[in-house]
């Protein structure tokens, strides 16, 4: 989870890789009306947003059920999203929270000229954000790290059952 330009989709192809199990890319799961209104440089409301958590979770709970555990990634930005996607999957839930500052995640966003998320929207996201408190299955991790040092970490934190 984070916003964009964090790294979720990154992370999620190596950790579902070293689990063996299936990637969900939350992007894919979005109306075309929606991707269509980011692309225009407008943020989404709560009412966008609900159908596509409903879909991004219901195939995370297929999945899950299917493989025995999926990964997806997700902005997840507030904790009724994350609710949200509690209560659709309907299995345990752990959320890892990507970080980074907001100039390193402008450098990011730069470089991926070709994605639908226009880097005038990273403010928004970001006074949007909520991060995990205490009592949510969360780490947060700082991106400046390699993938594989993230993937490592949160694999860490799953074998020691630190994020559970």
């Amino acid at each position: 989870m984070g916003v964009s330009g964090c790294g979720k989709s990154t992370l999620g192809t190596l950790l579902a890789e070293a689990l063996g199990c299936p990637f969900l890319e939350g992007d894919d799961f979005h109306a075309r009306e929606a991707v269509a209104k980011m692309r225009g440089g407008q943020p989404l409301t709560d009412e966008d947003r609900w159908p596509w958590l409903a879909r991004l979770g219901e195939a995370t709970a297929r999945s899950a059920a299917d493989h025995g555990m999926a990964v997806a990634a997700c902005s997840a930005l507030r904790r009724c999203y994350r609710d949200r996607l509690r209560t659709t999957i309907g299995l345990p839930v752990r959320f890892v929270l990507l970080e980074n500052d907001r100039n390193r995640l402008l450098e990011r966003l730069a470089d991926r000229a070709a994605h639908f998320m226009p880097v005038s929207l990273l403010d928004s996201q970001l006074a949007t954000l909520e991060p995990p408190l205490a009592d949510e299955a969360a780490i947060t991790l700082v991106t400046e790290d390699s993938p594989q040092a993230l993937r490592d970490a949160v694999l860490a934190r799953l074998a020691d059952g630190k994020i559970c």
